[in-house]
């Protein structure tokens, strides 16, 4: 009959290697991502469109990502660049256009810069951010900024919201990976942390054919909006990305090229 002793330690291990897998990897501003060899200079290309839950499909916008690495102040620094470019209203309107052009400390992704300009219906809208340890203000020398006067503090340094899908690519995504992550969307309330776990994995089709890719999930800190994004292991790149549900439609980001 076995002892005591053998039924207990077994049991013990398996807590502690259940308690390993559920842990949740805080990471913060400052350190180096552990795939940050995996951003590669070059750009992506996404179809943005809308599905319908009865299946019709209504393309938004072209949306492009380019990763640089560039030099500035005397420094190697990434340098990201994306720009949409969505269907006019009418044949006789114009379309309109969505630049970013942020900018980060290499390895760590520690962001520094970023300017949003967008331009719709003969409009111009100039805004510009820089990050700091403990806030996120607006770029007093830039020309036409709407956002000057923007000061948002932050009880930990933040990283920029909208270049996330290049910062995931840089995590260990792998089998049951969580990470939480404060993020700061430039121009909104104050950051926070929200987390992101692979979920699992799937095939999936992609550009040239099918790709096998990590399935990571977030619901933005709020139950119900769950967001989708598959990356390509390997590369993990993002060959698709879909919103929650809302009033019946679904915003679907796939990959082009």
């Amino acid at each position: 009959m076995p002892s005591l002793r053998h039924l207990i330690l077994p049991a013990l291990l398996a807590g502690l290697s259940l308690s390993s897998q559920a842990a949740v990897h805080q990471v913060d501003v400052g350190t180096p991502l552990p795939r940050f060899d995996l951003l590669k200079p070059g750009t992506h290309h996404y179809l943005r469109y809308v599905r319908t839950l009865d299946g019709a499909n209504t393309p938004v916008d072209i949306w492009a990502r380019e990763v640089r690495f560039d030099e500035r102040d005397g420094k190697r620094q990434l340098h990201i660049v994306q720009r949409w470019d969505g269907a006019a209203a009418a044949p006789a309107s114009p379309g309109y256009v969505r630049k970013l052009d942020s900018w980060f400390d290499t390895a760590t992704f520690r962001p520094l810069s970023h300017v949003r300009v967008t331009e719709k219906e003969g409009k111009k809208v100039v805004e510009g951010f820089l990050f700091a340890p403990d806030r996120v203000s607006g770029m007093q020398d830039l020309a036409e900024n709407t956002q000057k006067a923007l000061s948002v503090a932050s009880g930990e340094p933040t990283f920029n919201f909208e270049t996330d899908i290049e910062f995931l690519q840089a995590l260990p995504l792998a089998e049951g990976y969580e990470a939480s992550i404060n993020f700061y969307h430039p121009g909104g309330p104050a950051p926070k942390r929200y987390n992101f776990k692979v979920a699992g994995s799937e095939r999936i089709a992609g550009p040239g054919g099918p790709i096998d890719c990590w399935v990571v999930t977030t619901d933005y800190g709020t139950p119900g909006a769950d967001a989708k994004f598959w990356f390509a292991k390997g590369s993990q790149v993002m060959v698709r990305q879909e919103s929650a549900p809302r009033d019946g439609k679904v915003m679907v980001k796939a990959l082009i090229d």
